[in-house]
């Protein structure tokens, strides 16, 4: 329609350029322009007017029809061209906002390949799959729901969900999403959520609130509706009897020489509406939403993305937030030394099968370094909380607690002698190993993410001030806390203690964002200003708390939702400051001289288009955070 009126306007300029063109032409041909932009116009004011509401674009049309009536043909249809061009480059950013965002949805598939009790294929529709069943994913295949992958091994893309750039392996043990996909192998997929509780839909209903809450400058902008546009109304009409009657202009018709009162009160009419105004926030506010989902952070509404700037403190949880909380093997020692490939290829023997964090650990440690297996462990059996024991190359081997080896090995002594009873430090867990005259034990902790250092070196040269609420030991905490770097270290705090100490710091005139993952985290997160989840691993009860989730559990994401944040309010005090400054620059040298109307049509409707190409820089911006993480990983200036 904009561009039916651009080719109509341009008829009826060139009609009244051309000599011996009826004039009439001319008029049909703008005419015909101001039906083409003002057809969206008159859409939205018939169903707006008949409930008392009045808007901009009722205005545009009073103004267009005005211009009209006292001959200014080629003004209104300008007028018109220019709020429908206005306005088609609006719905364009939209779409370029809301583009990443309905990829999420696209990614959705439809239908998934399970299979029956005899081991045969069925094809199913996603709603119809069950927490259990076992599905077939093909390379190239979309995966249907969550689970974790029973047989097979492959690579997922992650990137439309997690915006994970790379590749992530998938082998025996691992969880899937919904929504990613399978590039290589060909896996069999053991379902653990259905497709209403999986990871894509829940990130859909966090899209679908965000969009809904407002931020608080938008509910600012949004008081800037029919009570404003009445005011332009009636002041428009106070100033056309003050220049009619009070500076002798003449009331309708325009004079070679000067300008009638109504031609100067259409144009106040023009350069007061508050077009550029009202889309100021929510265009930044969207583009803001879109780049984050589009890099794995969801920001459930404006309110949160402005929230996120005014933090000044950071409260983290340790363990899956500062920490992978997985375990992974430090080191393995064997009495006397010199056996350590063997005290860990007994121990990958018997934890082959099992899938608690421990084994997982062991295992993996040992295929990383290249051990192998001393070999199929039989007889096998499990004394839950203290360890496992079978039969591993017709020898009895056992591994567990110490006090449960000690008792269960035939051990003579050697898990008493000075060696063995050497402590270990608070932050490791020990597992002994005990076969014949093999002893040993595998020495455990909890992994620093990589990020974590970084991260709060970054915070830190922000001026923002980090502090770890951890329920874990003392010691643990300030082992984990002395090497990140962290400003205040709190341990062993209950989930009620750690609410009293948000509180406090809230108390004290900080602005609080609390980031965290687990269960017991729920309730401080939802006393912090701005609270932070970890989306991947977190939990449920974490996650319906936050205002902002980290969907792939990278600790640096967080530096990229502050960094976008700030961002995004600077852009709305620029497009707020765009607007209002045109508005009232305007405004007053209406008011002063006398304004063609085409120059307040331009000021007004640039002004709109500007707001909105600001609004799109948003989208457009480098990751400025992941090249400092960069920096820092590289060494080029010190981390705490």
């Amino acid at each position: 329609m904009a561009a039916g009126c651009a080719v109509f306007a341009a008829l009826g300029w060139a009609a009244f350029a051309v000599e011996g063109v009826p004039t009439r032409a001319g008029i049909a041909c703008f005419v015909l322009a101001m039906v083409c932009g003002g057809w969206d116009a008159l859409g939205d004011s018939l169903k707006n007017v008949p409930h008392g509401v009045v808007d901009i674009h009722f205005l545009m049309l009073m103004v267009a029809v005005g211009a009209a009536s006292i001959g200014a043909w080629g003004e209104g249809a300008l007028l018109l061209l220019l709020f429908s061009s206005a306005g088609a480059l609006e719905a364009f950013a939209m779409h370029r906002t809301k583009r990443a965002i309905d990829s999420l949805f696209k990614a959705q598939p439809e239908t998934a390949t399970r299979l029956d009790a005899t081991g045969g294929e069925e094809t199913v529709a996603v709603s119809a799959v069950v927490a259990g069943d076992l599905l077939v994913v093909r390379p190239g295949d979309m995966f249907a729901v969550d689970g974790e992958v029973e047989a097979g091994e492959t690579e997922a893309d992650e990137s439309g969900l997690t915006g994970e750039s790379l590749p992530v392996a998938k082998r025996r043990g691992a969880a899937v999403s919904a929504g990613t996909l399978n590039l290589w192998g060909a896996v069999r997929v053991r379902v653990t959520r259905t497709a209403t509780e999986s990871s894509l839909q829940k990130i859909i209903r966090l899209i679908r609130e965000a969009q809904m809450r407002k931020a608080p400058a938008q509910r600012f902008t949004d008081r800037f509706g029919t009570g404003y546009t009445v005011c332009i109304l009636g002041g428009a009409a106070v100033m056309f009897i003050v220049w009619w009657l009070g500076f002798g202009l003449p009331p309708f018709v325009n004079t070679p020489m000067v300008a009638s009162a109504f031609y100067r009160a259409m144009t106040l009419i023009v350069v007061a509406s508050p077009c550029a105004l009202v889309l100021s926030v929510p265009s930044a506010i969207l583009a803001a939403i879109a780049r984050g989902a589009r890099n794995g952070i969801l920001f459930r509404g404006g309110a949160a993305l402005e929230r996120l700037a005014e933090v000044d403190c950071v409260a983290l949880d340790k363990t899956g937030t500062l920490t992978t909380g997985e375990l992974a093997v430090d080191r393995v020692e064997s009495f006397p030394r010199g056996n350590e490939a063997k005290i860990l290829a007994l121990a990958m023997a018997l934890e082959a099968n099992a899938s608690h964090p421990i084994a997982r650990a062991i295992v993996a440690h040992g295929k990383h370094s290249g051990i192998v297996a001393e070999g199929v462990a039989e007889q096998f059996q499990n004394t839950a909380g203290l360890g496992v024991e079978g039969v591993v190359n017709g020898a009895g081997c056992v591994l567990g607690r110490r006090e449960f080896v000690m008792v269960s090995a035939d051990c003579p002594g050697c898990l008493t002698s000075a060696d063995c009873e050497t402590p270990v430090a608070p932050e490791y867990s020990e597992v002994w190993v005990r076969s014949g005259a093999s002893c040993g034990r595998i020495l455990l902790r909890d992994q620093l993410r990589g990020e974590s250092a970084p991260v709060l070196a970054a915070l830190k040269g922000r001026g923002v001030r980090t502090v770890m609420l951890t329920g874990d030991r003392r010691e643990v905490a300030q082992d984990v806390g002395i090497k990140l770097g962290l400003q205040e270290i709190a341990s062993g705090l209950t989930p009620a203690e750690k609410v009293a100490r948000v509180r406090e710091l809230g108390d004290g005139g900080h602005r609080v964002a609390m980031v965290g993952d687990g269960l017991n985290d729920a309730p401080c997160l939802a006393a912090a200003h701005v609270s932070v989840g970890m989306g991947a691993h977190g939990s449920d009860a974490a996650i319906e708390q936050c205002d902002i989730v980290l969907m792939n559990d990278r600790i640096d994401h967080f530096l990229d939702a502050l960094d976008l944040s700030v961002r995004a309010r600077k852009i709305i005090r620029q497009n707020l400051g765009i607007s209002l400054g045109t508005i009232i620059v305007m405004v007053l040298v209406s008011a002063g001289m006398e304004v063609p109307l085409s120059a307040g049509v331009l000021a007004h409707e640039g002004s709109t288009v500007l707001v909105c190409l600001n609004s799109l820089r948003l989208l457009l911006s480098p990751n400025r955070t992941e090249k400092g993480l960069r920096r820092h990983r590289n060494g080029e200036f010190p981390t705490a």
